[in-house]
């Protein structure tokens, strides 16, 4: 993450603002962009996207997001993938999705890329479980690992090839191990 150095605004200037690729997020009154995202993590945000979709979107279960701006609880935050359940998902006048979700997801993914602090990550999904998030994972794919954050619960830490991924009950139908999740990464 790249911070842009002692320059405090308010939430609502931010949001004014331009947007900036890659995302910019407003943390305690800072601005923070995001790293541009590489190979590794783009391939895994794609996959699990899809794999959520695959199974919540048609039954109007779920919805998982890339890259969605969510903005809740004085800051505005782009989890790398944001899963809300469908009466959740913001609206417009016409029925339609709205473009603004200012509220926050029902499960946070963050992966990490090379550049990117693991100890901000990890404040962005405490503050999603602290504005009712049901769950947070934080993917490192350089260490082939998982931490689960369960809202209320000890994080979990996973890495062997075996380990299945627990999932918030909206998407308890999910199921993905170590492996299949960093299989996603082979040619």
């Amino acid at each position: 993450m790249v911070q842009v150095p002692d320059k405090t605004i308010t939430l609502e200037t931010f949001l004014k603002l331009p947007e900036t690729k890659p995302a910019s997020e407003y943390i305690d009154g800072r601005i923070v962009q995001k790293p541009m995202p590489q190979g590794k993590h783009s391939k895994l945000q794609g996959k699990l996207v899809t794999a959520i979709n695959q199974l919540v979107e048609d039954q109007k279960i779920a919805l998982a997001f890339p890259e969605l701006r969510c903005t809740f609880g004085e800051r505005s935050i782009v989890p790398d993938v944001a899963v809300f359940a469908w009466d959740r998902i913001p609206v417009d006048d016409n029925g339609d999705i709205a473009n603004v979700f200012p509220r926050c997801p029902d499960w946070a993914i963050e992966i990490l890329s090379p550049d990117q602090s693991p100890t901000k990550v990890t404040g962005n999904i405490l503050h999603c479980l602290n504005h009712g998030c049901q769950m947070g994972w934080l993917i490192d794919p350089a260490e082939k690992s998982v931490l689960i954050y369960p809202s209320g619960q000890q994080p979990e830490f996973l890495q062997e090839a075996q380990d299945v991924l627990p999932v918030p009950r909206l998407v308890a139908d999910l199921q993905l191990t170590i492996a299949d999740v960093f299989g996603w990464l082979k040619l």
